[in-house]
């Protein structure tokens, strides 16, 4: 078989021939595939068929491409690109230039079909072989090739295109336009004529649009890397050395958005035939990305995240150290679980260039690539973020230990800033583009895992969500300075009523007109005017959080300075205390409607001090039966002793 084919490769009947060769091959692969299934014994057998079927494959597969050229060379593909000029690339019929799959006719277009037929006959046998033989092993990879056909009519356009992408060096954006165009303009072709003869020849799971398309795009990634990329490392590498800034920085950001660009386009292309494409589908992904450049040179990624980190902090620490950005309020940001944050501006900015990233990194093909841009690129912004926050909170408590109203206001502008953040980012762990990339770092980590101890780990167990170390780090800062601010303002009102706290006599003495004693009225005024000030400031969550630590800590302040300090309480001093506590709750009534609930120990104390004689005489003996059964809950039996010896009964 193998000298007939030599000896009939310049004849007429060549074809016909070539089409006998390839369904005697399909012949004798199935009966080889027969044979392998019913007498894996004969494997020697099938091991010498093999080899004389690969050698006349050796013969068969070029003659048939160079027959599928020439084909190609007499129907004038590709098309003359030289009409085109960089101002027409945009318009769909710019140039008017027939499409010679669909003119050619006759016996040229049968024969074109033919040869197509036999180039797809070829490569499912192909299939078939590596098939059988990868039987056990992963054979996806290895099966799945580009449609040998589509190579042959994009490698001339491609070689046709490069002459005009030459010209275009400083101007990329002309060859991302020729590209699509050319994509465009051909790819009713692959569906309308390709497509039924792939079909025909039971060549499964291939879309010639696809195939085009993704061909298209592979040598327009090729070409970048080659002569673009190439060019913008050589200039990074020679600024480096030199310390003397090129525009090659400038050129890659500008190169890559080009390259989102192009890629959103053809994606539409794609899907235009029905394919709708997710981002769990890397693989198509990959295939119909210029991005893809980056999967075999992930050093030209770090060097791209690299640039996008600079050019972002570049234009976003001008912003940062901008007072008004931190004092006037983003208006009308809302998030789904909170009325309002009170961000400041700069919140915005800040969020808005993430965003960006964010945008750049979803158009990459593949998790991987994803994950490390983010890591690389995102992550390290929030970090910036996160320091200036700190930066600002450190330098207000330097300067005046956050006493004085302008500290607290910076501090509360950073905590708001803290928890807006915090709040995006949660947001964006639950949409799917961040569920996916963790989920897939879950699955390496758990097979990691399950290497040395036999078993994997429940997904849930490595965090939750892909920013989740940022949230906690954010977290923890509103914490430590949500507590800041209620030990000041706790320790100004301990200050302001230190007076109040020492005057032991009040409680022996009656009233003179005031419902209120005088010495605490001051530290009463001093804590609703700091409330204020953090009120009108400070967002709502956080706010709830030190008005409440204030309360318990105002609680215990008054617990442990009168009411476990041995002061003897007559009825009138009882009395005052009652209406003091009353006063001190009316303070904290403006954010609940039972205040005296975060005053346990003063409230209870009181009610032991209001008890008759008898009554208390009882608990000094009952213990804890009798504080249950008279509502003390929250005091200890030797604080309720303690307290009950304080009282001094005059009636």
């Amino acid at each position: 078989m193998n000298k007939s084919l030599r000896k009939d490769s310049s004849t007429r009947n060549s074809e016909e021939t070539r089409l006998v060769a390839i369904k005697t091959l399909k012949l004798t692969e199935d009966l080889l595939t027969s044979v392998t299934k019913t007498r894996p014994q004969w494997a020697c057998i099938v091991s010498a068929v093999d080899h004389r079927v690969d050698r006349a494959l050796a013969i068969l597969r070029p003659q048939a491409i160079a027959a599928h050229r020439a084909l190609l060379t007499s129907l004038r593909w590709p098309p003359p690109l030289s009409n085109l000029t960089s101002s027409s690339l945009d318009t769909r019929k710019s140039s008017e230039v027939p499409n010679p799959l669909f003119t050619m006719q006759g016996d040229l277009k049968h024969q074109y079909c033919e040869n197509f037929l036999a180039l797809c006959w070829l490569q499912e046998l192909q299939r078939q072989r590596k098939s059988r033989q990868l039987e056990g092993h992963n054979r996806e990879v290895a099966l799945h090739q580009p449609l040998w056909a589509i190579e042959e009519l994009v490698n001339p356009v491609s070689v046709a295109s490069q002459r005009h992408f030459s010209k275009w060096i400083d101007k990329p954006e002309f060859i991302f336009a020729l590209v699509y165009k050319l994509t465009r303009d051909y790819v009713d072709s692959m569906d309308e004529l390709l497509q039924p003869l792939v079909d025909e020849a039971m060549l499964t799971g291939y879309s010639c649009r696809e195939e085009w398309i993704s061909a298209m795009v592979a040598s327009l990634s090729t070409y970048l890397a080659k002569e673009i990329f190439s060019i913008y490392v050589g200039q990074l590498e020679e600024e480096s050395v030199t310390g003397i800034k090129s525009q090659a920085r400038t050129s890659w950001l500008h190169l890559v958005d080009l390259m989102v660009s192009f890629d959103k386009r053809i994606k539409s292309l794609v899907e235009q035939s029905g394919i709708l494409l997710s981002l769990q589908e890397d693989g198509t992904l990959r295939k119909i990305s210029s991005l893809s450049v980056f999967c075999d040179r992930p050093d030209w990624l770090d060097l791209w995240a690299e640039i996008e980190l600079a050019d972002t902090l570049e234009k976003l620490k001008p912003e940062m150290y901008e007072e008004k950005n931190w004092t006037k309020k983003v208006q009308g940001e809302v998030l789904s679980n909170s009325d309002d944050y009170k961000c400041p501006a700069v919140s915005s900015s800040i969020f808005r260039c993430l965003s960006s990233l964010i945008d750049r990194c979803q158009s990459l093909p593949t998790v991987l690539l994803r994950s490390s841009f983010l890591r690389l690129a995102v992550t390290p912004v929030i970090k910036f973020f996160l320091d200036c926050l700190l930066l600002r909170c450190q330098e207000a408590e330097g300067l005046t230990a956050l006493t004085d109203d302008h500290a607290l206001i910076k501090v509360a502008n950073s905590i708001n800033a803290a928890h807006y953040a915090e709040s995006i980012l949660k947001e964006w762990c639950e949409d799917v583009f961040f569920l996916e990339m963790e989920l897939d770092q879950g699955d390496e980590l758990g097979e990691s895992i399950a290497e040395y101890s036999g078993s994997k780990v429940p997904i849930e167990e490595y965090g939750n969500g892909i920013f989740h170390e940022e949230i906690v780090k954010f977290e923890d800062f509103r914490t430590q300075w949500v507590e800041k601010i209620s030990m000041v303002v706790l320790r100004g009102f301990d200050a302001q009523c230190r007076d109040y706290m020492k005057n032991r006599r009040q409680w022996q003495e009656k009233s003179e007109g005031w419902t209120v004693s005088k010495t605490l009225v001051g530290a009463l005024d001093y804590l609703q005017g700091k409330m204020s000030v953090i009120e009108e400031n400070l967002n709502r969550l956080d706010f709830v959080g030190i008005w409440r630590s204030l309360a318990a800590g105002v609680d215990r302040l008054i617990f442990n300075g009168i009411l476990m300090s041995n002061v003897k309480f007559y009825d009138d001093g009882v009395e005052r205390f009652g209406y003091d506590l009353e006063v001190l709750f009316g303070v904290f009534r403006a954010w609940c409607l039972r205040p005296e609930g975060f005053f346990p120990k003063a409230c209870d104390g009181l009610k032991l001090l209001k008890m008759e004689k008898k009554q208390l005489q009882g608990g000094l003996t009952g213990g804890e039966k009798w504080m249950k059964e008279n509502g003390i809950r929250h005091l200890s039996v030797t604080e309720v002793e303690k307290i009950g010896k304080n009282g001094v009964f005059t009636k």
